[in-house]
Parts: structure tokens; C-alpha cells; sequence
């Protein structure tokens, strides 16, 4: 049985392994901080859409946790997160323009979009360095898993824009 210094070294770019390592660390921080905030994103909406955008983006992102959980067993660690000092500015950020806006409701849920949108390019630049590392250490299983979250990142920011363009930033939360 290798050793995971033996296994760690054997495998193809392995200078990235570390870096890799602290990513997950990081977005599995990011995630569990975003569910405190899509909470308050989903009580601040005025427009049913985007209040079910967010609370479809929650259970969504109980499953990234979950999946980023995988990731990390099958590079064998134990799933361990830290605090996400760009997610806590994003989510902070969020706020301060829930407060700014608060008394115009027809500006609350274009704001809300901008702020989610933010987040969810943050991820989508995240998970695309994470699908590539995995990639290039030939950690095949990771790379579906971090590939799957992805795609449903890219989704969540293509459906902010769609409620943005048809609704909220028109004017028409309903």
C-alpha cells in the first residue's frame, strides 16, 4: 500500500496538490457561509421568482457541501473548510446594498441580483481553477464532482440574468 507521500508525489503535477488542497478548504468555507446568506437574500426579495431562485440556489448549495464532501474523500482527507474572506466581503457587500436600497422596493431585487450574481461569478472562477487542478493531478472522480457544480453555477447566474432582464430590472417583481 502506498503512502499518501508516495502517492501525493507519483502523481502528475503534483506542485498544484497543495494548492488544490486550500481551494476546497476555502469554496467548502464559501459554501457553508453563502447558506447563511441566500437566507437573507431569499427574505429580502420582493419578486416570487427571485425568492424561489434563491431558495432553489440554497438546497442547491447543501448539495455543493455535499459533493465538495466527496471531493475531499477521494483524494482521502477529511473534509475540513476555513473561513472565506471573499465570500464574507461578497455576503457584507450584499448587505450594505439591501440597507442603501431598502425604502425602494423596485430597486431592492435588481440590487440583490447584482450581489448574487457577484457571488456566483466568484464560484464560477473558483470551481473552473478546482475542475482544472483536478484535472491536471489526473484526480478523475474530483473533476466530475467540481465539474457537476460548475455547470450549476453557470445555471444560477444565467437564471439571475434571465429574472433580472424580464423582471426586476424593469421594474416588475411579481
Amino acid at each position: 500500500m502506498a503512502t499518501a507521500k508516495s502517492k501525493k508525489d507519483s502523481m502528475p503535477n503534483a506542485h498544484l496538490h497543495e494548492l488544490f488542497v486550500d481551494e476546497l478548504k476555502d469554496v467548502l468555507g464559501a459554501e457553508r457561509q453563502l447558506l447563511k446568506g441566500l437566507k437573507k437574500l431569499a427574505d429580502a426579495a420582493h419578486g416570487e421568482k427571485l425568492k424561489q431562485a434563491f431558495k432553489s440556489h440554497y438546497e442547491q448549495t447543501e448539495g455543493h457541501i455535499e459533493r465538495l464532501k466527496s471531493v475531499f474523500s477521494s483524494i482521502d482527507l477529511t473534509a475540513r473548510g476555513k473561513k472565506c474572506k471573499a465570500m464574507e466581503g461578497l455576503l457584507n457587500e450584499a448587505e450594505e446594498i439591501l440597507e442603501e436600497f431598502q425604502d425602494s422596493p423596485e430597486v431592492v431585487d435588481a440590487a440583490l441580483i447584482a450581489a448574487a450574481q457577484k457571488v456566483e461569478h466568484y464560484e464560477i472562477a473558483t470551481y473552473g481553477c478546482l475542475v482544472t487542478y483536478a484535472k491536471l493531478m489526473e484526480h478523475s472522480e474530483a473533476e466530475e464532482l467540481l465539474a457537476a457544480t460548475l455547470a450549476e453555477e453557470k445555471d444560477t447566474d444565467v437564471l439571475l440574468t434571465e429574472i433580472a432582464m424580464s423582471e426586476s430590472n424593469l421594474g416588475q417583481s411579481k
